[in-house]
């Protein structure tokens, strides 16, 4: 019986031990991180990632190379990686160039950070726009990303003291080994351990002096502990993984890059691009008021702000309130314009509308919450919205007075602008021979209101009609004064020179 037993047990044993040795399959799939980062992309990191998480996979790699961008977007894609994504699979930061400034943020954020050799990681110290930080401000927008900083650092398991080295200069860091452990620990000068029983105080080395900021290259962030690997490719990275947490990835990984729609988003919510966009718009509209009618220039105006709003409604800048707010402005602004004599109410309401959701689109709250900057992260998203919606107001300003000083003169763009009274030519007899056009001295009454581009009444026709830049209510009587081509301008009479003239 006891020699059946042994048999017995041995099968099992047998049967049981090619269970153990198979490596459980896992799937991964590869996340791109580059160029800038901003709001655009921490949208299409958390779309990306979740339609892999929700496709099965154990394991997301986010391929990073970038030079960083703003500091409130690295944070909110930090707090996903931390809070949301970390938590369904295990996230893999794959450094193949550089991650610096918010690029390390992110790489830290990851519960790994794997690093191609000669690649770099490091320097989140804070810039601003156009302007150096004081001592309070760098302060206060150091402060915030340290704290995100030490936040990666305890839920993924890397030296703090090296993290916090990465974002101020004042930071003076310390190799110290523990005679317990055996184990490099780092600390700030100001937290040196002073027991010479648990630590060896007389080998510490300094890491990081307090004139410096840190930047790692991949062998050195590999000594310090927070490369977990060197590898050469992508390859190398999923060996590494199968060896540490005895899996079998399946292969090809599948690459999942931004999409088109995303890119563009990120493209027109750049300050250059954006400040571009709003300046075609701004000067559609200069365009339109100055020619009668409603036409291409018009629709230019619309399609152009349309792309500009709906831009910072993608990346969640805008919310629908901000949009209402926008809208509602540009219709009372039109109705007071071509349907409301005079200018009141609707004009000023209009424009407080109007400045209130330009405004609103510049900063990142929901509609339930006061359209203000939060903190210096949000005060930097601000003002690189404010740049571009200054370079758009710039841009046009300088068209208005291009236009204004040199398009009359140019025949071919001369149509663009109403040309003022002592540059006006004298027009060729052909161009007063049109039936449906009144004459040059010809008296009618204005029908709509001229602003500067109306309806008048000469007779029986109704024709489209500009002034020299004056506002005429319905029922003044006006006087042709030029006809070029389809341009009809007319200048306002009163009733005694009406009647000398008729």
């Amino acid at each position: 019986m006891r020699k059946m037993a042994l048999i017995i047990l041995g099968w099992a044993v047998a049967l049981q031990t090619p269970c153990v040795t198979l490596a459980r399959q896992a799937k991964a799939v590869v996340i791109t991180c580059s160029g800038m980062i901003d709001d655009g992309l921490f949208q299409s990191i958390r779309r990306r990632s979740q339609a892999a998480i929700e496709q099965g996979a154990d394991y997301l790699i986010y391929q990073i190379s970038t030079y960083g961008g703003l500091a409130e977007a690295g944070d909110n894609i930090s707090k996903y990686l931390i809070l949301d994504a970390g938590k369904k699979a295990r996230t893999v930061a794959y450094v193949v160039t550089e991650a610096i400034s918010a690029g390390a943020m992110i790489a830290v954020s990851c519960q790994d950070v794997v690093m191609r050799r000669h690649t770099t990681i490091g320097d989140c110290a804070p810039i601003a726009l156009g302007r150096k930080l004081d001592r309070i401000e760098r302060e206060k927008t150091e402060s915030f990303i340290r704290a995100t900083f030490d936040r990666a650092a305890k839920a993924n398991g890397y030296p703090t003291a090296l993290l916090r080295a990465m974002v101020t200069m004042e930071v003076e860091v310390y190799r110290v080994r523990n005679k317990v452990t055996g184990a490099d620990e780092f600390f700030e000068a100001h937290q040196l351990p002073k027991d010479p029983n648990n630590y060896d105080l007389d080998s510490m080395e300094l890491v990081d002096p307090n004139d410096r900021i840190l930047t790692l290259d991949a062998e050195t962030a590999f000594r310090y502990g927070i490369a977990r690997a060197l590898v050469e490719d992508i390859n190398d990275v999923a060996t590494f993984l199968e060896q540490r947490d005895g899996v079998e990835l399946i292969r090809p990984f599948p690459v999942v890059e931004t999409n088109w729609s995303e890119e563009m988003v990120r493209v027109l919510n750049h300050p250059v691009v954006s400040g571009l966009v709003l300046t075609i718009a701004l000067i559609a509209i200069y365009v339109e008021l100055s020619t009668p009618g409603f036409g291409l220039p018009g629709l230019v105006a619309l399609v152009c702000l349309a792309i500009w709003g709906g831009s910072k409604y993608l990346t969640g800048l805008a919310n629908w309130v901000e949009l209402v707010l926008v809208v509602t402005g540009l219709v009372l602004l039109l109705l007071e314009l071509f349907v409301i004599p005079g200018f009141g109410l609707a004009g000023i309401t209009g424009i407080a509308c109007l400045a209130a959701g330009l405004f609103g689109m510049l900063i990142k709250n929901p509609p339930d919450r006061l359209p203000w900057p939060e903190g210096q992260a949000g005060w930097d998203a601000f003002l690189q919205g404010a740049l571009g919606l200054l370079i758009g107001i710039g841009g046009f300003i300088f068209f208005a007075i291009i236009a204004a000083k040199y398009l009359p003169r140019w025949r071919l763009l001369g149509g663009l602008v109403l040309t003022p009274a002592g540059m006006l030519e004298r027009p060729s007899p052909e161009m007063d021979l049109r039936p449906d056009l009144p004459r040059i001295g010809d008296i009618g009454v204005v029908d709509s209101p001229l602003r500067p581009a109306g309806k008048a009444r000469f007779g029986r026709a109704l024709v489209d009609c500009l002034t020299y830049g004056q506002f005429l209510e319905k029922g003044r009587k006006v006087r042709v004064t030029e006809v070029t081509g389809n341009k009809v301008v007319v200048e306002p009479i009163g009733e005694e020179d009406g009647r000398r003239d008729a």
